[in-house]
């Protein structure tokens, strides 16, 4: 099976993408999903199908497509310019309104109406009803041809139908009874309404168009020590390029040379620069705020992380929930429902012996009244501002289903390390023997643990170098497997010291026993899951330290704010229970929701039985270990921070790594899916509210256009409503 994205042209309602969409579906091994406001299709064909077979298929159904551009250029900057599109419909619109305003005022003011002012009035009106509709009659057209019906067809029959009223009434009939200010009265007002509709799906997705824009345009390249300035498109992996001060970092990069801070804010909010150094890997499209930095690309195109951020919010944007599914539905066949009622309307008018004109009048109010376009856009007007605004915060929502699994949610599953926790070990307390001063004990142990690369090593070392300074020499470093290291270590006035880090046994093989006060606090440390590692040097044990995986700073206000939404944080773990039971208590989480001792399938397990025993369960975890669990649960969370693994099987991605995101992505969630109910809601009954009105004749037909038009504006002012959504 292959995947390819589609832009359609000429859709024109929700009915135009229902019909292109039934097209697509009809072929063998095809999936598509149309979406209106995107005006896009993403589609899913067997191995039997050509993306030519699919434009061809579009084709005939009366719309245009045409297959993505291959590769993105940086530079193009088109989303800046007004689209010609929404230029020529306000064009369009503003000749309309100035032909349209004196046929109004001659149809609807009797002060100024003069002997034979309707001839005037139909001169004015005829550019209007040919040139200023024609995109309706265009479309109508267009789906009559292939055998469909869509939105336009009812707006082209009720100007049509008002028109050819009044001209047989003025030259056949009564001329006092023509509906000249109807048709255009219509015509402007849909006019309006569309214009501002394509405004404001413009403007929904601006989040998605400054994501795609983040990226530098050029870069300086390094060739053969020259720097080369190029653009980003010529950028391979494995060229080197040079980073200033308060230029962009052109593509994913590991640095080479050079030390600086990296402002990350722009992909994923955290505002505190980030230092970096050789060996360490930089972002496209962060800002380097220091020094000078040499980058080499590991990753360029479509492979780099603010890349396949865009793809996932682009994907998520083109999806569908199961409401809108609903609403696509109804507005499919929604148009040839409404032409029988209109027919309905004028037969029951005419069949009672009401006048022709009140009857016409009715028949042409419910053509028009009947639009839903609204329909077609409650759902992806939402979708794109939520999502949008989501990507802005640091949320990748994968698909419009997502929303409404955050509704059910009512338990969330922590993973603690990498998640509640940093993941890495940090150095939490020195304690030294009676007569042994902190500073010898950390300056020591630090100068020895340098050479080592183990994880509690490299935490010491790390400690006691920011905190001391430069460390002392280290001669005839030897490791042992399982226990520690060992090894003579430079003191002052020539004097060395064989010191030992590392288990009590190690320290016991040596004969140096700890004293009474040591065994204390080793037991109450490892009584609070810390990782203790014992210091000795000429022949007696000297200190302790204390090391742990440290919790970030913020999980415990995530926690509190996961509880604020209604949900239960419990935390999962394979480390010890008196690590977990530590880090649950630092946190907030009680005893009873600390897991521990738990392997990685066995986290697969936990979210089994939790859906077993009805509850809605959220997962929240970073690395490999946690992908299974990730994708068994009803919504899975994956830190940004984490490995590709756990982001490709999640639903949200939180890109900054920050707990406290989790809360904010799964009220965003909400109040999106909110917002597309609302949308639905007003759109259904509109329809339901307005229809029996127009046939009983009491909506004029240009009121009818002019309420038509308005619902769709405010379906998608709702939706703008989202970009306003703060984190907490």
């Amino acid at each position: 099976m292959a995947e390819v994205e589609l832009a359609i042209g000429g859709m024109t309602c929700a009915s135009c993408a229902a019909r292109v969409e039934k097209k697509l579906n009809r072929m063998d091994g095809v999936v598509a999903t149309v979406n209106y406001a995107t005006e896009k299709a993403r589609v899913t064909f067997a191995d039997g199908v050509t993306p030519d077979d699919l434009v061809a298929t579009v084709a005939r159904t009366g719309y245009t497509a045409e297959l993505p551009r291959q590769e993105t250029d940086p530079t193009d900057d088109t989303a800046e310019h007004p689209d010609p599109a929404v230029a020529s419909l306000r064009q369009r619109m503003l000749v309309t309104a100035a032909l349209t305003v004196p046929v109004l005022a001659l149809s609807m003011v009797p002060a100024l109406q003069f002997d034979h002012w309707q001839r005037p009035a139909l001169t004015l009106a005829a550019p209007v009803v040919t040139w200023g509709a024609w995109p309706f009659h265009r479309a109508a057209l267009t789906a009559l041809r292939h055998g469909g019906t869509t939105m336009d067809t009812l707006v082209s029959l009720g100007v049509t139908a008002a028109v050819g009223w009044s001209l047989y009434a003025l030259f056949l009939g009564d001329a006092d009874q023509i509906y000249l200010e109807v048709a255009t009265g219509v015509t402007l007002f849909l006019l309006v309404g569309r214009y501002l509709e394509a405004r404001a799906r413009r403007a929904s997705g601006a989040a998605m168009r400054a994501l795609m824009s983040l990226g530098a345009k050029d870069v300086a390249v390094l060739r053969d020590g020259t720097e080369v300035r190029v653009p980003v498109t010529a950028l391979q992996v494995g060229d080197e390029f040079v980073v200033r001060p308060g230029e962009k970092v052109a593509t994913d990069g590991e640095v080479v040379r050079g030390t600086s801070a990296v402002d990350a804010s722009v992909l994923t909010g955290e505002p505190v620069p980030v230092e970096v150094g050789s060996g360490d890997a930089v972002v496209g499209a962060t800002v380097n705020v220091g020094g000078r930095l040499v980058v080499r690309a590991t990753r360029v195109g479509a492979d780099t992380q603010l890349a396949q951020i865009a793809r996932l919010v682009e994907a998520a944007q083109n999806g569908k929930a199961d409401v809108q599914r609903l609403a696509d539905r109804v507005s499919g066949v929604f148009v040839p429902v409404v032409i029988a009622i209109a027919v309905a309307t004028l037969g029951f008018w005419l069949g009672t012996g009401a006048q022709p004109e009140l009857a016409f009048t009715a028949a042409v109010a419910v053509l028009i009244i009947a639009c839903p376009c609204a329909l077609g856009l409650a759902t992806p007007t939402a979708l794109l501002v939520g999502t949008g605004r989501g990507a802005q915060l640091g949320i990748i929502v994968k698909g419009p289903e997502v929303l409404e699994r955050t509704r059910r949610v009512d338990t969330v599953v922590l993973d603690k390390t990498g998640t509640v926790t940093t993941g890495r070990m940090s150095l939490l307390d020195v304690v030294p023997a009676d007569g042994v001063s902190r500073a010898d004990v950390l300056r020591l142990a630090g100068a020895l643990e340098a050479a080592s690369e183990h994880p509690v090593g490299q935490a010491v070392a790390v400690a006691a170098a920011a905190e001391l300074g430069a460390l002392p020499q280290v001669h005839d470093f030897t490791s042992v497997a399982g226990l520690g290291v060992q090894g003579l270590v430079d003191g002052p006035a020539d004097t060395t010291y064989a010191v030992i880090v590392g288990r009590p046994a190690l320290l016991a093989e040596w004969s140096q026993q700890l004293p009474t006060e040591l065994t204390r606090a080793l037991a109450a440390a490892e009584a609070d899951g810390r990782t203790v590692v014992a210091v000795g040097w000429d022949g007696a044990a000297r200190g302790l330290l204390v090391v742990a995986d440290t919790v970030k700073p913020t999980s415990a206000q995530a926690v509190r704010a996961l509880r604020d939404l209604g949900l239960r944080p419990l935390l999962l773990t394979g480390d010890n229970a008196a690590a977990a039971q530590a880090v649950g208590r630092e946190v907030g989480i009680a005893p009873e929701d600390v897991i521990a001792g738990v392997l990685p399938a066995g986290k697969v397990d936990v979210v089994r039985r939790l859906q077993g025993e009805g509850r809605v369960v959220a997962m929240v975890g970073d690395g490999v270990n946690d992908a299974a669990a990730l994708a068994a649960a009803d919504l899975g969370l994956a830190m940004g921070t984490g490995t590709d693994v756990a982001m490709e099987v999640s639903d949200l991605t939180l890109v900054r790594g920050d707990l406290r995101v989790a809360a904010d992505a799964i009220r965003l969630s909400r109040a999106t899916l909110r917002t597309i109910k609302t949308n639905l809601a007003w759109a259904f009954g509109y329809n339901v509210a307005a229809l029996p009105l127009a046939a009983a004749g009491l909506l004029n037909p240009m009121i009818a256009g002019a309420a038509m038009a308005a619902s769709s504006v405010l379906v998608v002012t709702n939706s703008l409503r989202l970009r306003r959504f703060e984190a907490s």
